[in-house]
């Protein structure tokens, strides 16, 4: 799905717009605070449960003992699965509950080549599926994406990449890091869409997800890229989630088309790095709170979508941004409203942050989800409290592990 950039200004109920440049100065801004603080107002109670993995690279892969027990029940071999058992698709052995995530680290795997050929994870839908079935604004106009400044690490710090495999292969999404209310200055939480972690309706968790902050931070083209090294690449390292969680309601309800859970198309993963000991704030220098009461779209102002767009006539490697002024999108009337705005973007910039300023202060305020056919806009969910409460338990039952 294609990402949007959003930044706005000015506090709350006040139309303030913020220009792009000063939008990426915001997020710039953001790199030296590291000192995340928020009140927990929400509830223990999770939208969806997330499991624990672990795992050592190299050969046996290390699992705690419950986790290998549910794998074992699905009939899959765990002293296996760093071998290339984790491509065994089989609908009876594809964990698809909250409670079943794994995602054991398989050192080695996220090589450059590898990231360079993973493919777009597009969630479109048609001009019939986004009709105006509740209270919709009509379709806005394209805002064509720009190009990130470089290198991205100074100007848009928080926002990276998302890899995983998916039974048609090798996948990118984007994602953004987010402070852990929790453990202020040492958050080890990304955001980024649901369909970028689980399948939705009749599917499951995907497997070897990554994430890399700053990929390719000097956006460089393709034909440099061919013989560069891990760390031109991965600047600030590879960092595999031990732990995800998404909505039940994507779970149950998503689809290739968003479906009903484009509306709750949100994830949270807690990452780990495959090497070294800080943080992901730490070692990034840079980590975003998440606006969960933003106001609905008219009453904001601007909204800004940041990500890789990997699908025609991009490329992946580099990052881009649209800011447009959001509208509302109704696919059901029984479903929440959706944030819209214009913009270019093609997949890979899905699970892409979307961000607004108040008070000078860069919020992210959703994700791209869905998008139609023609790559004219992009659509994100509206976070209230059952995305608060994901947050909130993940940072708390994982946040410090």
């Amino acid at each position: 799905m294609r990402s949007i950039r959003s930044p706005f200004t000015g506090p709350r109920g006040r139309r303030t717009v913020l220009a792009a440049t000063g939008l990426v100065a915001a997020l710039a801004l953001t790199a030296t605070a590291c000192d995340g603080s928020g009140d927990d107002k929400a509830s223990d109670k999770p939208g969806a449960t997330a499991s624990q993995a672990d795992g050592k690279g190299g050969g046996k892969v290390q699992i705690p003992a419950d986790i290998a027990n549910k794998l074992k029940e699905h009939g899959i071999d765990v002293d296996k699965w760093a071998g290339g058992g984790w491509q065994n698709w089989d609908k009876d052995k594809w964990l698809s509950e909250a409670k079943d995530f794994v995602n054991p680290v398989i050192e080695g795997l996220w090589k450059p080549e590898r990231m360079r050929s993973a493919k777009e994870a597009n969630k479109t839908v048609t001009t019939k599926d986004a009709a105006a079935q509740g209270v919709s604004d009509p379709a806005p106009r394209p805002v064509g994406a720009t190009a990130e400044k470089t290198p991205y690490h100074d100007n848009a710090a928080p926002v990276g990449k998302v890899f995983f495999d998916s039974p048609e292969g090798t996948m990118v999404c984007s994602g953004t890091v987010i402070k852990d209310v929790n453990h202020p200055g040492k958050s080890n939480l990304v955001w980024t869409a649901g369909h970028c972690v689980h399948a939705g309706q009749g599917g499951g968790w995907y497997r070897n997800i990554a994430f890399v902050p700053s990929y390719n931070d000097l956006g460089k083209p393709e034909q440099d890229l061919a013989g560069a090294s891990q760390s031109e690449v991965t600047p600030y390292g590879t960092w595999w989630a031990d732990w995800a969680s998404t909505s039940n309601e994507w779970i149950r309800g998503g689809s290739e088309t968003g479906g009903s859970g484009a509306a709750y198309d949100y994830a949270v993963l807690h990452v780990k790095p495959q090497s070294g000991a800080k943080s992901l704030e730490e070692t990034v220098g840079a980590a975003l709170d998440v606006d969960f009461s933003a106001p609905a779209a008219p009453q904001v102002a601007r909204m800004g979508a940041w990500g890789y767009p990997a699908a025609p006539p991009y490329n992946g490697l580099k990052m881009f941004k649209c800011i447009d002024r959001p509208g509302r999108l109704s696919i059901d009337p029984s479903l929440p409203t959706m944030y819209r705005i214009g913009c270019t973007m093609t997949g890979g910039s899905s699970g892409g942050g979307w961000f607004r300023v108040v008070d000078g202060k860069t919020e992210l305020v959703s994700n791209t989800s869905i998008g139609p056919a023609d790559n004219t806009w992009l659509a994100g969910p509206q976070l209230g409290p059952k995305a608060e409460r994901l947050y909130q338990n993940m940072s708390k039952t994982y946040g410090g592990r």
